[in-house]
């Protein structure tokens, strides 16, 4: 099989509109997911630092559940399994504009998957600030959720900021599998042409060079933010 350079190169500088709806979607998702996820994942490792042993329990099991099992087992569950089951089906919603089922259920997916992993990395910024100033915040009469707004979050951050970009990088790598469950992002409208066309190699090469492109572009905006 010899490699059609000329189709490579139309693919990789004028790509089709589909292919480039394929890498806005998965920019969006990847965008929406981690923004999500940043909340879900701050909440929960409040409630891991709870003095209420229920709430500590909660984000133990939470956090032990959904990094013990692989996220393509979780958006299947998620979005067939609920279904097959008649848990819960995701519909096509209309906000002005169409979100799929699948789009939703890609979301919720990433969400829960990287809170999870964000809960861990915010308890560990937390965790390295020393208690002597919450004491001392609480001394001069603030509240605790004031100490923690004021003097505690905005400290750990310097030190979540690495690990947070870090995270945001495997999560748009992670949309590859979002077809699996449907989800027409980059990878998807890339195996449909490779399957049209049967130049799977160049097609896959192309895919991997704009995924290359998103992470590096994410990579100088955290190299900005870090410093």
């Amino acid at each position: 099989m010899n490699f059609d350079w000329d189709y490579f190169w139309q693919s990789l500088l004028t790509p089709s509109s589909s292919f480039l709806n394929g890498l806005a979607l998965t920019v969006v998702i990847s965008v929406v997911a981690m923004a999500l996820a940043l909340i879900l994942g701050l909440i929960i490792a409040l409630m891991g630092r709870s003095r209420f042993l229920p709430l500590r329990i909660i984000a133990s099991l939470y956090i032990w559940i959904i990094r013990g099992t692989p996220l393509l087992v979780q958006l299947v569950i998620l979005y067939t399994g609920f279904a097959a089951a008649n848990i819960f089906r995701f519909e096509d919603v209309s906000i002005g504009f169409l979100i799929k089922g699948a789009v939703q259920a890609a979301i919720i997916g990433l969400m829960l998957n990287e809170s999870a992993y964000i809960s861990e990395i915010v308890r560990g910024g937390l965790e390295s600030i020393e208690k002597g100033q919450t004491e001392a915040a609480l001394s001069l009469g603030m509240t605790s959720l004031s100490a923690m707004r004021w003097i505690i979050v905005p400290q750990a951050i310097r030190v979540m900021v690495p690990p947070l970009g870090n995270s945001f990088n495997g999560l748009m790598k992670s949309t590859s599998i979002l077809s699996i469950i449907g989800v027409a992002e980059m990878f998807q409208i890339g195996s449909t042409m490779a399957s049209s066309t049967f130049k799977a190699f160049e097609i896959y090469i192309v895919v991997a060079l704009y995924y290359l492109l998103l992470t590096t572009i994410w990579t100088v905006i955290q190299t900005t933010i870090e410093n």
